[in-house]
């Protein structure tokens, strides 16, 4: 991070001093003053392109594959596994009932199924759970 703050802190100094040539070159009428510009507008552009290829590529975490094995083991159904993706979404039981065109009842019904077959006290520690059995990725 401090890294980051000095590099950009000396990119704006660098551009204060190349404002400054330019009013200098302005006023004496001497153009040997706009060639070193354009020398410091191409460092400006290389340094551009070096920053912009750090940040494009900076290793991804890779996704994990689901243990659709596993899921078979603990006897979810679909709608089960459709929940608990919903659940980890963050989405409440009204909100999954209303995206999955189920009742609220028939929600609670999976959510509890789903806490007795991953042996989870509550909807979090199911996530943790799902996300430790890899059966669900974030």
């Amino acid at each position: 991070m401090k890294k980051t703050i000095f590099i950009f802190a000396a990119l704006v100094i660098a551009l204060l001093a190349l404002f400054q040539l330019s009013k200098y070159s302005v006023m004496t009428g001497n153009t040997s003053i706009e060639i070193i510009i354009a020398i410091i507008a191409v460092i400006f552009f290389i340094i551009g392109v070096i920053i912009n290829k750090r940040v494009l590529h900076q290793q991804k975490t890779p996704i994990q594959e689901i243990n659709h094995q596993k899921i078979t083991e603990l006897g979810l159904s679909k709608r089960e596994y459709e929940v608990l993706c919903e659940i980890a979404s963050g989405l409440s039981n009204k909100e999954i009932a209303d995206k999955l065109f189920v009742s609220e009842s028939t929600i609670k019904t999976h959510v509890s199924n789903l806490l007795v077959k991953l042996d989870a006290k509550r909807r979090t520690q199911a996530i943790q759970i799902a996300k430790e059995l890899q059966i669900i990725s974030f």
